[in-house]
């Protein structure tokens, strides 16, 4: 059993937690390979609805293990197509982090660069402790970004500061993910965890079915039109409107108490 990736669930509330602290939980093979498999389960499992990626000791993730490029690990002979694909399926823990029912939040700890950070803009909530520190580090290593990075910035910082961040690949602290709208938060970096974990347990204790529609809407207003989105956001709204949740929901506003959601 690997301990490369830790994978926790309490109740609907799952944490994936990066372990390779002594190179700040820079992705290898086994890694990737791991987070795959953990993210996977976590998607396929009904009952999770919010997952926490986090890491192990003073790094949330450096990106790729430079070791494994300068020793040949991810070099071995093989054709471009092989390579391309091999990446590709590697890069679905990006579209699964963005994609998946489950709301994500990264719990950034630490060293956050190169696909580290591509993985952090892939989840839609994102908190730094205040030692935190950030680099796309794609140009310094000989590289031009993979997992969704250069997208996810895009759309996060706008056109002009992704280009900047990437181009000069120079590194910036927590302050200034703040400042550009990268994370939502900096937090003591004691006070990190519990946070989040407050965060995803409010998240996990709120209806499921319209916290499951809501991050497709936010995903459908990257890709459609303003009229395709009016169509979707009505098609969810009357649905969710058809559910015990929301008449619980109504219930519990008049009677001044908390709701109990069952999902239905």
């Amino acid at each position: 059993m690997s301990t490369t990736v830790l994978y926790q669930a309490d109740g609907p509330v799952a944490t994936v937690t990066l372990n390779r602290p002594e190179r700040l939980n820079a992705i290898n093979r086994e890694l990737i390979r791991v987070v795959t498999d953990m993210l996977e389960r976590a998607a396929s499992d009904p009952a999770i609805r919010v997952l926490i990626l986090t890491g192990a000791g003073k790094g949330f993730c450096a990106g790729g293990d430079l070791a494994g490029f300068a020793d040949g690990e991810f070099k071995q002979p093989q054709p471009l197509e092989q390579r391309v694909a091999e990446l590709r399926r590697s890069m679905r823990t990006s579209q699964i982090l963005r994609e998946s029912g489950m709301v994500t939040i990264a719990a950034i700890n630490g060293a956050c660069a190169g696909a580290g950070l591509s993985w952090a803009l892939a989840c839609d909530l994102r908190f730094a402790a205040a030692s935190a520190k950030f680099s796309t580090a794609f140009l310094n290593a000989g590289l031009s970004g993979d997992f969704g990075g250069t997208y996810s910035l895009t759309h996060i910082v706008g056109t002009a500061k992704a280009r900047e961040l990437y181009l000069l690949a120079e590194r910036f602290d927590a302050a200034e993910a703040h400042r550009i709208g990268l994370i939502s938060l900096v937090l003591p970096d004691a006070g990190l965890m519990d946070h989040v974990r407050g965060v995803a347990r409010r998240l996990a204790d709120s209806a499921p079915i319209p916290l499951r529609e809501i991050k497709r809407n936010l995903n459908d207003a990257l890709r459609l039109s303003f009229s395709e989105a009016l169509d979707r956001e009505a098609e969810r709204h009357a649905y969710c409107g058809t559910t015990e949740d929301n008449t619980e929901a109504a219930k519990a506003f008049l009677e001044k108490r908390k709701p109990v959601f069952r999902g239905r």
